[in-house]
């Protein structure tokens, strides 16, 4: 909302700030001069014994020799208070007597009518707390101080009672209070039957819910009786409460935060005040409901990382894997969650009643909570076998899907890296090396049996292996996700040409986070965009069967796998005369014979084995491919020369 010329001006104008930081710090008397508006006390944004923070009341600016923070009301407030700049200006506004100009007269009712509301709430509120102390609420008394609530604490938090038969809605409507404004409050409901209307809280310990500037907008109760209808019952929607859209305990808990405290999120009332009470005084609520999208986003204006501390039971874990669905497309940079995990069949308040406050102090460490990406795989990991390669491929597609849900771009790479790094730890643990890198143990072997695989090279062999390593290119940019069937080969690929690895490593690196149309971008920022040109022009490209619309699913698997077999077995194969031609004064005849013999047998094994009238041909992993490609391809292999393929 754009406010006034003038206005701000005015506001600090009529502001002290030496009264606004004085009520967050202790003035060293010593070091300050009132009469002059030159104050000192220590620096309330970081810990310290020295009174470095200046204060020039008459200039209404504020600065930290330590720290360096600066600014006038308005920032000290949000820093402190951690709140928006309206929010800000509202609270200052109020302190100084002054009104915030509305945007039109629709907002000044609506404003005017909430004032009305909060006024009948905050009554009702001093009622209940009344209620407490009465003989009716014996029961909830001893109840509470079951719980270890003493007076102190009581008041504190504002506990109250409604009466088995109410009495709230007389009791208001005999204050003078209208009684269509203690029913739009939400403290009463008319009946469908006619007549007076009713309480809608009975026999209920009563919790205040206050909004972000403390001001009461609803109510939560707790039902004493056994064999309620709902153990907790919340305030309706009304004109002051959207449940889905506040948090319990949000104003302390956001200047909690502003002070360094974690930011923890529990499931009910009773878990926020244990947490308070044992010191996370930054703890919040969702009411009633799962957290929502609207409460994850006011979650991340309190504190870029909140800590979810939901119930150690079946019911809590599914909402903590709910909300990780919510949150993947509201991610990013620096901005998440993390998951503290309570013992099995226990809350936050179980906890510290049982175990105290140095066990939920661990749980709540940063060493101790998971982050969101570890719980987005185990969620997947365990929703279904992953003891074959189908069911594994399964689960790599899932948590593709899910990734992709992210819109920040920089969040859903490291996304994928992170998601990558968990698959090579769970299934390829011979080759997890310690800090989660892939550990390419044969990486040195293979890039100097390629180099010395490429020395060896005839000219028309090097051109059959670009075209192979076109064809191969081809089909995974068209496919990106056939980068995760193969990844393991590709990783430790060598190709003759420099730029087409270069484009094979932005797919490894990018398939599982980026769409298609990302990938490709990205290899023009690379400036590499003339290489995927280069590609897809080929002329045999353009004819590939794997590349035809109506094409059969498991073609361009077929199509890679051929292809890599094929530029294995005929670069193993130079190697193996390579190295006979060298090693041949160190053997006898009859055993160079033999070596290159079997060199020559996994040739002809990479060779087509079935029977001629199939339909498809099968290489010596399994692969299979159409006959009619294979022929396709062996056309364009004669045009380009001779050759030693089979």
């Amino acid at each position: 909302m754009s406010l006034p010329p003038g206005f701000l001006d005015e506001l600090r104008n009529r502001l002290s700030l030496g009264q606004v930081v004085g009520r967050k710090v202790a003035w060293d008397q010593r070091k300050s001069n009132q009469g002059k508006g030159d104050l000192w006390a220590p620096c309330p944004f970081h810990q310290e014994k020295t009174a470095s923070f200046h204060v020039d009341d008459r200039k209404g600016f504020y600065y930290c020799f330590g720290c360096h923070a600066k600014g006038d009301a308005i920032s000290f407030v949000r820093e402190t208070e951690n709140v928006g700049f309206m929010e800000a200006v509202k609270i200052l506004a109020g302190e100084a007597g002054m009104e915030v100009p509305q945007a039109s007269p629709q907002e000044q009712a609506r404003a005017d009518r909430r004032t009305e509301l909060t006024g009948v709430m905050e009554e009702a509120a001093r009622w209940f707390r009344l209620q407490l102390k009465t003989g009716g609420a014996a029961e909830a008394r001893a109840y509470l101080e079951g719980r270890g609530f003493d007076a102190a604490k009581l008041e504190r938090w504002e506990i109250g009672f409604a009466p088995e038969q109410g009495g709230a809605f007389a009791a208001l409507t005999g204050k003078g209070m209208a009684a269509q404004d203690v029913i739009d409050a939400g403290i009463a409901a008319e009946s469908d039957r006619g007549g007076d209307p009713y309480d809608r809280f009975r026999d209920r310990i009563i919790f205040p819910i206050r909004d972000a500037r403390g001001r009461a907008i609803a109510f939560g109760g707790r039902a004493m009786a056994k064999d309620a209808r709902a153990k907790y019952l919340n305030s309706p929607e009304t004109l002051l409460f959207d449940k889905g859209r506040q948090l319990y305990n949000h104003g302390r808990a956001r200047e909690a935060a502003g002070k360094g405290q974690p930011l923890v999120v529990a499931e009910g009332y009773m878990d926020v005040i244990a947490l308070s009470e044992a010191g996370f005084t930054g703890a919040v609520a969702p009411l009633g409901t799962a957290i929502t999208e609207d409460q994850l986003r006011l979650l991340w204006r309190i504190a870029p990382e909140p800590i979810i501390a939901l119930d150690g039971d079946t019911a809590g874990l599914r909402a903590a894997m709910r909300l990780i669905d919510i949150a993947l497309p509201l991610l990013e940079a620096g901005q998440s969650l993390r998951f503290a995990l309570m013992p099995e069949g226990q809350d936050p308040d179980d906890v510290l009643r049982e175990k105290g406050t140095e066990t939920m102090q661990t749980l709540l460490e940063s060493e101790k909570t998971v982050p969101m990406v570890r719980m987005l795989w185990d969620r997947e990991l365990k929703q279904a076998p992953t003891d074959t390669p189908e069911a594994r491929a399964g689960l790599m597609r899932r948590l593709r899907s899910k990734i992709s849900l992210i819109n920040d771009r920089d969040v859903k790479f490291y996304y994928g890296q992170a998601i990558k790094q968990f698959r090579d730890h769970e299934f390829r643990p011979q080759n997890w090396a310690p800090g989660g890198a892939w550990s390419k143990k044969r990486s040195g072997a293979a890039s100097a049996a390629a180099k010395l695989s490429f020395l060896a090279q005839t000219p028309s062999e090097l051109q059959i292996e670009l075209l192979r390593e076109t064809v191969i290119l081809a089909v995974l940019l068209k496919f990106p996700g056939l980068t995760e069937t193969f990844e393991p080969t590709l990783e430790e690929m060598q190709f003759a040409d420099e730029d087409y690895q270069k484009v094979l490593s932005v797919l490894i690196e990018l398939y599982l986070s980026h769409s298609d149309e990302q990938i490709l971008e990205n290899i023009g920022q690379m400036g590499l965009s003339h290489v995927s040109s280069r590609i897809r022009s080929d002329p045999y490209v353009r004819v590939l069967p794997a590349l035809k619309k109506d094409l059969e699913s498991d073609i361009p698997q077929m199509t890679v796998a051929e292809q890599l077999a094929l530029l294995e077995v005929n670069r193993g194969h130079r190697l193996e005369m390579r190295q006979a031609e060298d090693d041949i004064a160190d053997f006898s005849d009859e055993k160079v014979t033999r070596r290159v013999a079997r060199s020559a047998e996994a040739m002809r094994n990479a060779g087509v084995r079935d029977d001629d009238k199939t339909e498809y041909q099968t290489g010596p992993n399994g692969a299979r491919i159409k006959k009619d490609e294979k022929s396709a391809f062996e056309a364009l292999l004669k045009q380009i020369g001779p050759q030693n393929d089979p």
